[in-house]
């Protein structure tokens, strides 16, 4: 995929690269931005509409850390997708550690839209990636 949306340069890896994240994470406004990609990790942003999520998902292989930048969330984990029996509230800057091999969601149950940073190592997406809503993302396969 293109590391350029809309004229501007998304993903800056693997560059040595500075950024404000809180910031940057508020202007992103696509259900997935991949920001910096390099070769042993990867963080994306994302926008989580009112009343939708991430969806359920695992990554076998990759450790995944989750920060609340702006809203109020769900996360729920666990070993079966049909049963997360573990399940927190979060709020802006409560941060997540999902192990490989865990499934999990993200729930939006705030009443604005959920900005999300999230970190993965090493990178799950390509290089580059960018999901301007959750239909597109799910239309992609890894």
């Amino acid at each position: 995929m293109n590391n350029v949306f809309c004229g501007a340069q998304t993903d800056f890896g693997p560059n040595p690269y500075v950024a404000n994240m809180p910031q940057k994470a508020m202007r992103n406004n696509n259900f997935r931005t991949a920001i910096w990609t390099g070769c042993n990790m990867q963080m994306t942003l994302m926008c989580i509409p009112v009343c939708s999520d991430i969806g359920v998902e695992i990554h076998q292989d990759t450790d995944q850390i989750i920060r609340i930048e702006q809203g109020m969330a769900m996360v729920q984990m666990g070993t079966d997708k049909w049963q997360l029996d573990f399940k927190q509230n979060l709020r802006e800057g409560d941060t997540v550690f999902v192990p490989a091999g865990t499934w999990h969601n993200i729930i939006n149950t705030g009443r604005r839209v959920l900005k999300v940073a999230s970190i993965y190592a090493p990178p799950h997406h390509p290089a580059g990636t960018v999901h301007r809503t959750k239909a597109e993302a799910e239309m992609e396969s890894y």
